[in-house]
């Protein structure tokens, strides 16, 4: 199939409401906006970093994307492919559900199951990049990438009177978070805090920072499988020597009350990843926060980076709701 021409491409995501919340600034005692990356054309943030690796790689002669994912990241480069007239190939464990999997056929992209979690995943995919002309798509790795998502941040400094006090958002390999550092230091929020949440079992950056050093996991054993990497970047690592990166774990049970609690606040459904960073919020972690001393008080305003919901239905969260004992 022949791409489409390339030069100084549109992008492919949007820019992506931000809404005050009523219910979360009342659950953390002061102003919060939601940045609805969930709204994206594939539904989460992804589509930034993965949009821009994607047509840097065809610029290079690139026809063929391949991607290692447990949804969200293939959904990106899927969607980017078809958008380009090219193949992808999505490399996905086992631990993907079938409707993320049709989801990905729907969109075009040739889907292999293979492993248990990502990190087996992303080894099949390294093989098939040996082939000529296929590009690696790394789901959280690459500088483009993080170049792409730093485009985040830019659209808070245009929505924003003022810079925010602090970003919570969800890690699970990094990427997210460093491109969010990239975008701040980009526009000069050098002292914006980040406030990175997981849930204990995928808890691969907080597991870092204690240790110093990178450290492997040896399983995922939390629900959140969108933060399901055994081992973090090495780049997440650094962002938390550059800029302030507060690490907050909290608890499955925690994350999927926080998704919950959100439909019946805001009306959206959001995966459990995302979860992870709601309970921040739900939980009074904030406050906790300000009281050690880690957050100034009073706090202006805060924003939630509302990565994604793509992979999430009703269905799947009583299924989670069953499976921790929640119903």
């Amino acid at each position: 199939m022949a791409a489409q021409p390339l030069g100084s491409e549109k992008p492919f995501h949007i820019v992506s409401p931000l809404l005050e919340s009523l219910s979360l600034s009342r659950a953390a005692g002061t102003k919060v906006y939601m940045k609805l990356e969930n709204v994206q054309p594939t539904g989460s943030f992804k589509i930034r970093g993965i949009g821009h690796l994607c047509q840097e790689a065809a610029r290079k002669g690139y026809w063929h994307f391949v991607c290692s994912s447990g949804g969200n990241a293939g959904m990106a480069t899927a969607y980017a492919a078809r958008k380009m007239g090219l193949p992808a190939t999505v490399v996905v464990p086992s631990s993907t559900g079938p409707g993320t999997v049709h989801r990905l056929e729907e969109l075009g992209a040739t889907v292999e199951v293979y492993g248990k979690v990502w990190d087996e995943a992303n080894q099949r995919a390294l093989e098939l990049v040996q082939n000529e002309g296929w590009a690696s798509i790394h789901p959280f790795d690459h500088p483009s990438l993080w170049q792409g998502h730093a485009s985040l941040v830019w659209e808070l400094k245009d929505a924003l009177e003022t810079k925010p006090d602090a970003i919570v958002l969800a890690v699970g390999g990094g990427g997210l978070l460093a491109g969010v550092v990239a975008g701040l230091q980009q526009v000069g929020w050098l002292d914006v805090p980040i406030i990175a949440a997981e849930t204990w079992g995928a808890h691969s950056f907080h597991a870092a920072l204690e240790a110093g050093h990178l450290v492997t996991l040896p399983d995922i054993t939390s629900v959140a499988k969108c933060l399901g990497a055994k081992t973090v970047s090495a780049r997440a690592l650094q962002c938390a020597q550059e800029n302030r990166v507060i690490s907050e774990v909290v608890e499955d049970t925690e994350a999927v009350r926080a998704v919950e609690q959100f439909l019946d606040d805001e009306r959206m459904l959001v995966q459990p990843a995302c979860g992870a960073a709601l309970a921040v919020l739900y939980s009074g972690r904030l406050q906790q926060l300000q009281h050690k001393g880690c957050l100034r008080t009073p706090l202006g305003c805060v924003v939630l980076v509302v990565c994604g919901g793509s992979s999430m239905t009703m269905a799947l969260l009583r299924d989670l709701k069953t499976q921790l004992g929640l119903e």
